[in-house]
């Protein structure tokens, strides 16, 4: 019988089709660098206890993989014929985990622009730097696409599969609006066979990025620049003469249907995304910080699906007095409960996914999530946040 959180071990076996080569039907059209080798994958994985969600497990179970895709699973499936069958008794098999907030094969970005101030020694850029037919302020990139700069690296990839993860939703870290994110899995294959959907999302923040434009500084700021952008875009659907052609506005239009995902990264930034959100009708995924357990119903009446990081406070030094009397009660206080950032949102009832964003390392997951869950998050949440909710989201 398996033993409660008996699945927090390293998987052995993933069902994603990341870990499989993606079919080719057709002839290909991009060149092979070395012998072609056309031949199809086709297994039967017997004998398994496969976990096909949270709340079933099938015993003595079968998947089949053919050309890299799930042909069928369950118990008492025949072999197919052909296919190579693989004993896995007293194993089992679970899905692999999604995250989708990621920035895994983007190019490495200069640092983050200044918060504010002027250079005295040249003049303040006061336009977009960057030439063609784009808006005006720098930090608005909804042309962005991250598929156009996506390439695979195993070095990244390798410790996001090790612990449990198999597919990515990632995009470019970089500006207010960030355009557009991509769903790849993390196979050490081509660029072109590991892309599953080149845009499928559409990312926020509060934070200009690499923009060299003073404006904006703060928060004011950027929310201004928000709704600004957002008004500018609903006039730029008559397609005013005097305008042209906008390629920023343009694919901030186009990026509307997408899923909305903004990085706000604490309790009081949810709330404020939430806001803009409201006032032009977007519903918005919010990638949260450590502290929305502080403000756990306001959190709910957002009506927001949220992303959970599972980075915690570093323990403050006390031990030298002197230094202790400079550490708050409100700091050891977070110290101590932002473990149970996720157990809160369980309890509250709010729908999540966990990330591996933001953490110091990606080998530290595990041991986070299991502090989660010493501090009430339960197995059968923490698989549905790996699983089935980002897969829904």
């Amino acid at each position: 019988m398996r033993k409660p959180g008996s699945w927090l071990v390293p998987i052995a076996i993933g069902i994603c089709s990341c870990f499989f080569s993606i079919p080719v039907f057709a002839q290909p059209t991009f060149p092979e660098n070395g012998i072609a080798d056309p031949r199809h994958g086709y297994y039967a994985f017997t004998n398994a206890s496969i976990v096909k969600d949270a709340a079933t497990t099938l015993s003595n179970a079968t998947l089949v993989i053919k050309d890299g895709r799930i042909v069928s699973v369950g118990a008492g499936l025949a072999v197919p014929a052909g296919a190579v069958e693989v004993d896995c008794k007293g194993k089992y098999i679970y899905p692999s985990f999604i995250d989708i907030y990621s920035d895994y094969g983007t190019p490495q970005r200069p640092p983050t622009a200044g918060g504010g101030g002027f250079n005295f020694n040249q003049p303040p850029q006061v336009e977009n730097a960057v030439k063609g037919p784009y808006g005006w302020n720098q930090a608005i990139k909804s042309d962005a696409d991250v598929y156009k700069v996506f390439s695979v690296s195993d070095a990244t990839a390798k410790p996001l599969r090790e612990a449990g993860f198999g597919t990515v939703l990632t995009h470019v870290k970089d500006g207010v609006a960030r355009g557009t994110g991509a769903v790849v899995t993390l196979a050490t294959e081509k660029e072109n066979l590991v892309i599953l959907k080149e845009k499928a999302a559409a990312h926020y923040s509060f934070n200009k990025g690499t923009s060299g434009q003073a404006y904006p500084t703060s928060m004011m700021g950027y929310i201004a620049l928000l709704r600004q952008t957002y008004l500018d875009a609903a006039w730029y659907k008559t397609k005013p003469y005097t305008e042209g052609f906008n390629a920023t506005l343009q694919s901030w239009n186009d990026n509307q249907g997408m899923p909305q995902i903004f990085e706000s990264n604490d309790k009081w930034n949810d709330l404020r995304a939430d806001k803009i959100g409201d006032e032009f009708g977007v519903q918005y995924i919010i990638k949260a910080g450590q502290n929305e357990y502080q403000r756990i119903k306001e959190m709910k009446a957002t009506n927001a699906t949220f992303i959970l990081p599972l980075n915690y406070p570093q323990a403050q030094d006390v031990e030298d007095p002197a230094d202790a009397r400079f550490v708050s009660l409100e700091d050891m206080k977070h110290w101590e409960l932002a473990p149970a950032n996720a157990a809160a949102f369980e309890k509250a009832g709010i729908p999540f996914c966990l990330t591996t964003a933001d953490l110091r390392a990606v080998n530290t997951f595990w041991a986070n999530l299991r502090k989660a869950m010493e501090y009430g998050l339960s197995e059968a949440k923490a698989m549905e946040a790996l699983t089935k909710t980002p897969a829904m989201t």
